[in-house]
């Protein structure tokens, strides 16, 4: 058995039960000279030198599989087990804690479990257990590094829907409980995961369906920006290739588009939409209008979208091209007129739902985000 001093996260009893796969038995202890800190701009904590200060956290013995589960856990963050000296009902004991190689960032301020477990827990767990799956399914810890911030995204995304209430002004409703899962398979996990489930679910007449097996695509939310500029009347479109119309035989694959991107964990959809529409269209946005919060094809894809139209300056040279060049983004914006912007919606030039959503949105509101004549 290997004795580990916990600090962070992994004190937090459902992850580190998600990660090791088992139950394991924590023991009160304190590392002298440091203190439990904040990571500057992070969530997680570092263990900062504080003379006379100690870091209270908690020791585990594991070994076997769910030693070899939380050493993979910790190396998708670049950690490694190092020795150090903690004390425990006064005595003192050299065990290990895992530590990163190089500086964990900068500290700030006091780090509290029970504020981050409000924050993050769920959304933590959530990942953890993704990760723990794709390491069944041979992923590497770099691998799984590469693209854990997506794999955030996603959980995020399982996080909302959970908490999203709607209305309900009409339909029945069931609860998810009610849906049996009776087998799940992943036979793809990378960037993006697709999950083929067999469910029975109760039926309207108050009989349960036979089983049903379903593919479903995991995404993760994401917000668009259909950018307009009231004074001038206009709005601003992205272009760029979609491998999914390329996929489906489409003869034009580039598509004209609203601003979109992904929703990063943590991150409230209105900043993602500033984010994303200065990193696409290199503009800085006024006022924010929600327009929808909707699945865009709940058939088979696993993704919330939510829309807005910004209100933006658009002058002549607001148009070129853009896009991050590490995410392989090629953009090209246009500035398109008002009677234009009807017409190509009329005619079939606007092929994007989130495109067409927002002009509809638009088109009701447009009268009272212009000036005043």
């Amino acid at each position: 058995m290997t004795e580990i001093f916990l600090f962070g996260t992994l004190c937090h009893g459902p992850l580190l039960r998600a990660v090791a796969g088992a139950d394991l038995a924590v023991r009160p202890a304190a590392m002298p000279g440091a203190r439990v800190a904040k990571v500057a701009g992070a969530a997680w904590p570092m263990l900062e030198d504080a003379p006379g200060a100690r870091a209270e956290g908690v020791l585990i013995e594991a070994s076997g599989e769910a030693l070899a589960r939380l050493d993979f856990y910790e190396a998708v963050f670049g950690y490694t087990r190092q020795p150090v000296t903690v004390e425990m009902r006064g005595a003192a004991r050299v065990v290990d804690a895992w530590r990163p190689h190089g500086a964990p960032g900068a500290p700030d301020g006091p780090w509290s479990l029970d504020a981050w477990a409000r924050d993050w827990a769920a959304l933590t767990i959530l990942a953890a257990q993704e990760v723990m799956r794709q390491r069944a399914e041979g992923a590497t810890a770099d691998d799984i590094a590469r693209r854990y911030w997506m794999i955030c995204a996603r959980a995020q995304a399982e996080v909302s829907a959970g908490a999203w209430a709607r209305p309900g002004l009409v339909g029945r409703t069931p609860h998810r409980d009610t849906v049996e899962v009776v087998a799940r398979r992943h036979p793809y996990s990378r960037f993006f995961t697709v999950e083929e489930l067999a469910v029975r679910h109760p039926q309207f007449d108050g009989t349960q369906s036979p089983v049903q097996e379903r593919a479903v695509f995991r995404v993760a939310d994401a917000v668009t920006v259909l950018p307009y500029d009231p004074v001038r009347d206009r709005i601003l479109l992205i272009e760029q290739i979609r491998l999914g119309a390329y996929a489906h035989g489409d003869a034009h694959p580039w598509l004209l588009e609203p601003v979109a991107g992904m929703i990063d964990a943590g991150e409230a959809p209105e900043t993602a939409a500033r984010r994303e529409t200065v990193e696409e269209a290199g503009l800085d946005l006024g006022d924010l209008h929600f327009v929808a919060r909707y699945y865009p094809s709940p058939g088979g894809i696993a993704q919330v979208l939510t829309s807005y139209v910004g209100i933006a300056d658009l002058p002549d040279d607001a148009a070129g091209i853009g896009g991050h060049d590490h995410e392989g983004e090629d953009i090209l914006s246009h500035l398109v007129d008002w009677p234009l912007a009807l017409e190509m919606l009329k005619r079939g030039d606007m092929a994007n739902a989130p495109l067409v959503v927002s002009m509809q949105w638009l088109m009701l509101n447009r009268d009272r985000l212009r000036p005043s004549a």
